[in-house]
């Protein structure tokens, strides 16, 4: 296409880039597009008093280091340093509550790889206020809160989205990052492939009497993982795995009562526990949709993909999917293409497609094996912790993986503008 015939096409639309969805993805990729040249509309259901309050409810973010990259890449990173707690160690074992873990305990030292911290563990109260405030100052990006994406129409040149309040808004491409349930991926004809597993997640933050020197653990049960996340100063943030209906009974109970539960499987190694936030519980399940793409519709994150939180990557292989589309679209952009072409759209689509399968693979196989009490199984496993922590290589490279450093990364996950 000509210039001069992507500028017509262009001053008919409303918008580069509509996206439907203003979570942490959502507003990521809206500050990634706007930093590549391009006009965009961030429609999102929650009205932004709401979304941008900063009391400490508990949620916590585990950062890669390759997603360090791309907030410090987007600016984003100085204002989030101070409040973002290194990981510099990472312990993993297996056994049962009120027993201890395994001898054989698999460790992972920031200091085997060049890049420094393995990961961060970033709070809620300040992730997100500072992408909306990011939002609130960048002139290529209208927020539109309080109303959401109810139609999408696309057509020859571009995309029409209808909104809940009546309004049509236009644009060449619209992207879907509106969760595991995403209605742009429904409207689209898109399917998804997965199933539920009979296990929830208990996410909490916990303060503790001694300090966690930026150590993470996961503890491997036979009812499921416990992850315990270094925060700033004497606290951490848990995702505890349990069976889906002990899950229930357990987010019914008291706090005090809750602790008891959670005391044994914790264990004693930072002293005495106490809650420190609020409490969630979240069903988990697997969950991928068919495409990533249909005809001017992308989708990002949830919209595509949702994991076992085993690994904790979930918001990692979102940010992936943020820059990896908004490298393609950028470019397609910069070279005159329709960005909303479903060509230029496959080229994401096959850039995430085999990465995202492995994660699913990788995080179905290990909860798989690590959640039940087979003896053989035990065995298993606990030889294949004790192997991998006697072969450097094979160590320093599962470490360059959780850091998110292997593979063929965006340009903006390798700390570069886009």
């Amino acid at each position: 296409m000509d210039n001069a015939r992507r500028k017509t096409i262009v001053s008919a639309m409303d918008h580069d880039v509509i996206i439907a969805g203003g979570g942490l993805n959502g507003c990521t990729l809206a500050l990634a597009l706007a930093s590549g040249g391009l006009d965009v509309a961030l429609i999102d259901p929650v009205p932004v008093d709401t979304r941008g309050g900063a009391e400490f409810d508990g949620r916590s973010y585990a950062l890669s280091a390759a997603s360090r990259a791309l907030l410090g890449a987007l600016g984003l990173w100085p204002g989030l340093a101070d409040g973002a707690q290194p990981i510099l160690d990472i312990r993993i074992s297996d056994g049962t509550a009120g027993t201890g873990p395994s001898p054989l305990t698999l460790e992972f030292d920031h200091a085997q790889i060049e890049e420094g911290p393995m990961g961060f563990m970033v709070e809620d109260r300040h992730l997100r206020p500072a992408l909306l405030d990011a939002i609130d100052k960048d002139a290529r990006i209208t927020a539109i809160t309080g109303v959401s994406v109810t139609g999408q129409a696309p057509h020859a040149s571009g995309v029409t989205a209808t909104l809940s309040d009546g309004r049509e808004i236009d644009g060449r491409l619209l992207v879907g990052c509106d969760g595991r349930r995403s209605a742009t991926a429904q409207r689209a004809g898109i399917r998804r492939t997965g199933w539920e597993y009979p296990q929830n997640a208990l996410v909490a933050a916990i303060g503790h009497e001694r300090p966690h020197d930026g150590v993470a653990h996961q503890f491997f049960m036979p009812e499921g993982p416990l992850a315990i996340l270094p925060l700033k100063g004497n606290r951490c943030s848990i995702v505890w795995t349990e069976r889906r209906e002990r899950a229930r009974a357990l987010t019914d109970l008291p706090d005090d009562a809750y602790l008891d539960v959670l005391r044994p499987r914790f264990g004693n190694f930072l002293g005495e526990i106490s809650l420190a936030g609020r409490r969630f519980t979240y069903p988990l399940a697997l969950s991928i949709a068919n495409s990533f793409a249909a005809p001017r519709v992308a989708l990002v994150g949830d919209a595509a993909h949702a994991v076992h939180p085993i690994a904790g990557q979930g918001l990692n292989a979102g940010l992936k999917d943020v820059g990896s589309l908004a490298e393609v679209v950028v470019d397609a952009h910069r070279r005159g293409e329709d960005i909303g072409r479903i060509d230029v759209l496959r080229r994401y689509e096959q850039w995430r497609r085999f990465d995202v399968s492995a994660l699913a693979l990788a995080t179905d196989g290990f909860n798989r094996l690590f959640s039940n009490d087979n003896p053989i199984l035990r065995a298993v496993r606990d030889a294949g912790l004790g192997l991998v922590g006697h072969l450097p290589g094979l160590r320093r490279g599962a470490i360059r993986e959780a850091a998110g450093l292997t593979g063929d990364r965006p340009r903006l996950l390798q700390g570069r503008p886009i």
